[in-house]
């Protein structure tokens, strides 16, 4: 037995009172099967409650006692999590006598027989790289299904120890959903590994073990009737998932490319100049949230603009022209498009009436320059009053300075289908503060009636006001009609004078002027080119000074 584990010789060294495992932690049955499984690569969870994190963070500490001087890794898919979950874990339930040190920087706790483990994330899809060269004896990913495929993969490839006799071995533990739901699910439930995995060759069913776990396998929550009801009020895909445990239920995931490491940003970490076209997009509800969101396009600078970068705050990069005709630009060989859309505010709440919703709306948007609002077509038809949905949330609007909000495009398989090819060229980001989309983009689910649309559920109110504003602003982007199916994206009529032409200060007005035109041929381009010039004068003509009254 290892000094971490034995009493006798830790008292003679010590000369204190040692500790023994089971003194500390006292798996449940299911967790006692996990931990006696002797596959290569186990899952463990299913339902929200049984115990996993805890499960997974005692069985790094166990592989550790059984190989002196080995190394192991835990991991979850961003710091913040890490922090609440197995961080959190590691200092209130380990005892400070059970290891040498605990490295906080570095987040590394060295064992009393010489083993390590880590606890580290995972954010961006090529984070997995920072341990090339590592060996790990055991490597343990909660909530697996927040990582993808490519990622656990390269995983593997580290799960290897140069001390003789080892054992080395993975385990996963998780609830169903989320991005990663697709793969684990077919490694684990179904035992039909994804093509890449299946062309290797290599996959062996008898490899990957699953152990299941719901609620009343804790004692702690199996009679908790609270708990329980709290669960049971979520909507009805989340509810299956997290109470039932039914890996059935995100099978029909619609967005299974959605990365949070790929699709997310810190906002600090993007800057959006004053003059790059902005817009708002609003799903209205009362009984339901109102969902409203504020998009930016961003142009690339000449060179530093690729896949997953943005022109950071306080950087000189060149910032680039955003052409109107850049929505006719082919792809890049990085599968960029000439500029990108940001998804950079929220606002999502109930119970507002449309005045209230406006205001909010008005004060969240300050001093920015908002070319256009796009409104769901129901608040068009829908009255509380005298006056529509649309025209309440207008007049508040205008007094604040911003434009009468417009029709959105209300067009749900070619919308959804558009977001989709945003987030597959990484044409789309969506910046962290946005947390209700983030959490609903990978939840909504096929319509099994109707699989090109998205089967309506609660909650999916941020993913329709986000394809709102995709589709009907995609235009203002330059990244739309090149790839967008049906009417997505599709640029409504010439611009009549005064019916939306805009102009700000601070950028060349030749961009602004090339953007707002969305004529291919040349005499129609120089015909509105013209047209908009003029405007662009009596917008920018001097003021006459107010006369006093005589």
């Amino acid at each position: 037995m290892t000094p971490l584990l034995d009493l006798s010789r830790k008292r003679k060294r010590t000369a204190r009172k040692g500790w023994d495992l089971d003194r500390f932690y006292k798996p449940f049955p299911q967790q006692e099967l996990f931990h006696a499984s002797e596959a290569k690569y186990r899952l463990f969870g299913g339902a929200a409650g049984p115990g996993k994190t805890k499960a997974l963070l005692w069985e790094a500490i166990r592989q550790a006692d059984r190989v002196p001087g080995s190394d192991g890794l835990l991991l979850r898919r961003t710091y913040g999590e890490l922090e609440s979950s197995l961080l959190a874990y590691f200092r209130r339930d380990v005892p400070r006598e059970c290891y040498k040190k605990f490295n906080e920087s570095k987040r590394t706790v060295t064992w009393l027989n010489g083993s390590t483990t880590r606890f580290a994330y995972c954010r961006n899809e090529n984070d997995v790289y920072r341990y090339q060269g590592a060996e790990f004896l055991f490597i343990g990913l909660d909530e697996l299904t927040h990582f993808t495929l490519k990622q656990w993969q390269f995983l593997t490839s580290r799960n290897r120890c140069p001390v003789p006799g080892s054992r080395c071995s993975m385990a996963g533990a998780t609830n169903p959903g989320n991005i990663g739901h697709a793969w684990v699910k077919a490694l684990w439930i179904d035992h039909k590994p994804p093509a890449d995995v299946a062309h290797s060759g290599l996959y062996d069913a008898k490899d990957y073990e699953f152990i299941p776990a719901r609620l009343a396998d804790n004692p702690i929550y199996a009679n908790d009737a609270e708990y329980r009801r709290t669960l049971s009020t979520l909507p009805e895909s989340l509810r299956k998932a997290f109470l039932d445990g039914d890996w059935n239920v995100f099978a029909g995931q619609y967005f299974d490319i959605f990365d949070y490491g790929r699709h997310t940003a810190r906002p600090e970490e993007i800057r959006l100049e004053a003059w790059w076209p902005r817009w708002i997009s609003i799903d209205w509800g009362f009984q339901h949230p109102s969902a409203v969101y504020w998009h930016c396009a961003v142009p690339p600078p000449a060179a530093a603009f690729r896949p997953g970068r943005f022109p950071i705050a306080g950087s000189t990069a060149p910032i680039g022209a955003l052409s109107g005709m850049a929505a006719k630009s082919p792809p890049s060989e990085e599968g960029g498009y000439s500029s990108r859309i940001v998804t950079y505010r929220e606002f999502v709440q109930s119970g507002l009436s449309p005045r209230m919703l406006a205001q909010g709306i008005a004060e969240r948007s300050g001093r920015e320059n908002i070319s256009e609002v796009f409104l769901s077509p129901d608040a068009f038809a829908h009255r509380t009053a005298e006056a529509s949905i649309a025209e309440q949330v207008g007049d508040v609007l205008a007094v604040n300075g911003l434009p009468r909000p417009a029709i959105a495009d209300d067009d749900r398989i070619g919308g959804w289908q558009y977001m989709y090819q945003l987030l597959e060229s990484n044409a789309w980001v969506v910046t962290e503060n946005c947390a209700k989309l983030i959490e609903c983009i990978p939840t909504v689910v096929r319509d099994n009636a109707r699989v090109e649309d998205i089967r309506k559920m609660d909650g999916d109110d941020p993913a329709d006001s986000a394809r709102y504003g995709l589709v009907s602003g995609g235009r203002i982007a330059g990244v739309a009609t090149a790839f967008a199916p049906s009417r997505a994206g599709q640029p409504p009529p010439s611009y009549a004078p005064g019916s939306g032409a805009h102009f700000v200060t601070g950028m060349p007005l030749g961009e602004q002027i090339a953007r707002q035109i969305s004529a291919t041929d040349p005499t129609s381009r120089a015909i509105h080119s013209q047209r908009l010039e003029g405007e662009a004068r009596k917008q920018f003509r001097p003021k006459p000074l107010p006369r006093r009254r005589r």
